[in-house]
């Protein structure tokens, strides 16, 4: 058997490997490949499409925000996959809960978390990067009672809540949908709230805040009208800022520019009583 020649010419060093940028997540993709995250769109096409209330905002996760989201989401985070109901006795070790629909980059959260250990807020947003940030944050401030819910807040309320399991709601500066034909797209409507009434136990109560005058004006006028709400202003109007809302950067922008900030209180009048 032959041996080849070896040549006396040296080989050719390899060209340098051209660095492999991870192509960008397309719309409906995952974003952590192993599944531990967040999903895309929790609910898939399980149930009927409807009006959303809420505008997805896909701006960067920083490399903090999906750590957290990688490491944090298997213990404190859900999907909102219309798919079982949730027992909210285990998942916050039989704290009363607060939801809170929309929590922004969750700073304001994290701070009534931390005001109040005694009660669990159960905080729902589709923003991933503010996902990461409320999960950060109570791992740094070492907060047990607060878990992360991503999806629609409707498809929570109608499939995976059982009746008056809510000691509270919060619906902090929702989306105004200032333009008129977008008006329907408002959360706070009479559907809305008689969806969320079953959920809420007899006196919990209904916070709503925005700085949006016409806005405050139509959940003052639709909460008033809906039998399964009372006003808990002495003078059925607004209500003073509660000194457990704190005031976020968004409200003191807001404040700056001139606008007007509106809190809201209705208490769940109990079934068995007359509104």
């Amino acid at each position: 058997m032959s041996e080849k020649t070896a040549s006396s010419t040296p080989p050719t060093p390899p060209a340098p490997a051209t660095p492999q940028v991870p192509a960008p997540a397309r719309r409906g993709s995952r974003m952590f490949a192993d599944g531990s995250g967040p999903a895309p769109d929790p609910a898939g096409s399980h149930f009927e499409r409807r009006i959303r209330s809420f505008q997805p905002r896909r701006s960067r996760v920083t490399t903090g925000q999906a750590d957290a989201l990688r490491r944090l989401w298997p213990a404190w985070g859900l999907d909102i996959d219309g798919q079982r109901v949730l027992d909210l006795d285990e998942l916050f070790d039989g704290l009363p809960v607060v939801l809170e629909i929309g929590f922004g980059m969750g700073e304001a959260t994290a701070r009534m978390a931390a005001a109040d250990p005694s009660t669990g807020i159960l905080a729902v947003d589709v923003h991933t990067p503010g996902q990461g940030n409320l999960l950060g944050l109570a791992e740094r401030q070492g907060l047990t009672n607060v878990r992360v819910a991503n999806g629609d807040a409707i498809i929570l309320l109608r499939e995976m809540l059982p009746p008056a399991a809510l000691a509270g709601v919060r619906v902090y500066f929702p989306d105004p949908w200032p333009k008129k034909r977008h008006h329907k797209r408002r959360l706070i409507q009479p559907e809305f709230l008689s969806l969320l009434a079953p959920r809420m136990a007899p006196g919990a109560v209904l916070h709503c805040a925005t700085d949006w005058e016409p806005y405050a004006e139509q959940m003052l006028e639709v909460l008033t009208a809906h039998p399964d709400f009372e006003n808990t202003a002495p003078d059925g109007g607004y209500a003073p800022r509660p000194d457990f809302r704190p005031l976020t950067r968004f409200e003191g922008q807001g404040l700056d520019k001139g606008h007007v900030v509106h809190d809201l209180l209705f208490a769940r009048v109990p079934a068995d009583l007359p509104a």
